[in-house]
């Protein structure tokens, strides 16, 4: 049973997986911080200073009573709350990393194809003869 583990664990594509889920899991940082850090600011900037982190609907009071300026207050009260602006974040995330990974494929089908149209080409010409 342990060389039959071992066998699975050496193989490619088990590899292959293990080393996209460690480069899959830097890849979420950045672009944690790309929206945190650079998109929402901007957003907030444009409607006019809204912080979508502090976006938020109380849904029940805490032992503080509201209203809460920050989602950390509400929090800190024991409020109960809908958090859209940390949904609206997470949604904003995941479309960037669907969009670099919907390039990323994109591109290595391209390259694929233009690596295989030349061999096809290659094996599709007939044998010439030569004449002495």
């Amino acid at each position: 049973m342990i060389k039959e583990f071992r066998e699975f664990i050496m193989r490619g594509n088990v590899l292959d997986l293990a080393v996209g889920i460690i480069i899959g899991a830097a890849f979420t940082a950045i672009v944690g911080s790309l929206v945190a850090d650079l998109i929402t600011p901007i957003i907030g900037l444009i409607t006019g200073g809204v912080n979508f982190t502090d976006l938020f609907i109380v849904l029940k009071d805490g032992a503080t009573a509201g209203p809460y300026t920050t989602l950390e207050a509400a929090k800190t009260a024991g409020a109960v709350t809908l958090n859209v602006g940390v949904f609206l974040n997470a949604v904003i995330n995941f479309l960037i990393v669907a969009f670099v990974l919907f390039l990323i494929i994109r591109s290595v089908n391209r390259l694929k194809s233009g690596l295989e149209k030349p061999k096809a080409a290659a094996a599709d010409a007939p044998p010439t003869t030569k004449e002495c």
